[in-house]
């Protein structure tokens, strides 16, 4: 069911005090804090190039392929900010306090993508020239997601900030290396907060029209894609972070999709009109859907990579 403008004119006037009140108290709530305290500069030296450094080779850094995988896709996510600005502006406002919020929002990301390439750069963890050059790539890509109106764009969000927090921190907890972990633990607090101001748009939309935002939310959690899609390579960088356990099927359902829609009460939701029924029901389906196939993923998963150890085993015995 499209938005009309005037249902994306409604939601962006209805839900405005709203969004300065979320935002009033994101401002109370989020710690300040500074990149350059998380990065380890004591480990960086210069690269090859105007200044004769040493070139990168990938055994400057002990993290392991997926878990470098895992931060150039988070990072590149990170680095699409321009995009997301203008796409959040289209369908909110650049004034008032979806404007507050959009400009606040965007300097916090930006924040994150400036922490985590300065950790990247100092630790040689992945190839600065590769980064780089994915980087542009992605970026002038332009690939962004199309939400639907204000309704659209708020359930996105809700989704897209609890599965970036997920990834850093998953990412941080598998990369072995203390400082990762700090400075993603660091980053997923962000994510977390930015996650809760979505996440309390949608329970007042729900409070005031059930129907339309279930539809509005049932259509984006089925058609939902994680933002690094656009990037090079997002399939075989996606592919290596599942086998890892960094965000794969599993982790969507258990650890994201379940959790919210739990928080919201959105299954529980009684007296519903036709279209919110239906739209209740296909998110329970959905769910169910997606576990099982969580479930067969997680077992081939298993099953390959004990294959693989026992082949590593044979060969080294």
């Amino acid at each position: 069911m499209k938005i009309t403008t005037a249902e994306a004119v409604h939601w962006l006037v209805e839900l405005e005090p709203i969004a300065a009140d979320l935002m009033n108290r994101h401002l109370a709530t989020a710690r300040e804090w500074f990149p350059h305290q998380y990065v380890p500069w004591s480990l960086g030296r210069d690269f090859d190039g105007p200044l004769d450094g040493e070139p990168w080779r990938a055994e400057h850094s002990t993290l392991a392929p997926a878990v470098r995988s895992a931060l150039v896709v988070n990072l590149l996510t990170e680095d699409n900010l321009p995009g997301y600005h203008w796409t959040i502006a289209a369908q909110t406002s650049r004034d008032g306090a979806w404007g507050a919020w959009l400009h606040h929002w965007t300097a916090e990301e930006d924040r994150h993508a400036a922490a985590i390439r300065a950790y990247l750069h100092a630790s040689r963890a992945v190839d600065p020239i590769a980064l780089e050059r994915a980087r542009m790539a992605q970026v002038a890509t332009g690939t962004l997601p199309e939400p639907d109106g204000v309704l659209g764009l708020v359930a996105y969000a809700a989704v897209q900030e609890l599965a970036t927090r997920v990834s850093h921190r998953n990412t941080g907890r598998l990369s072995g290396d203390p400082v990762c972990d700090r400075l993603l633990t660091r980053v997923a607090q962000d994510e977390n907060l930015h996650m809760v101001f979505y996440r309390e748009l949608l329970r007042a939309a729900l409070a005031s029209d059930p129907d339309q935002v279930l539809v509005t939310l049932d259509a984006t959690v089925r058609g939902f894609a994680m933002p690094g899609q656009g990037m090079p390579g997002f399939a075989r960088l996606a592919g290596e972070i599942a086998v890892a356990g960094v965000y794969d099927l599993r982790v969507h359902h258990d650890e994201v999709l379940v959790p919210l829609l739990r928080s919201l009460k959105v299954l529980e939701l009684t007296g519903l009109g036709p279209a919110g029924e239906q739209a209740r029901d296909r998110l329970a389906g959905y769910l169910e859907h997606l576990d099982a196939r969580a479930s067969r993923f997680v077992e081939r998963r298993d099953r390959a990579l004990d294959v693989r150890a026992r082949r590593e085993q044979a060969a080294t015995a």
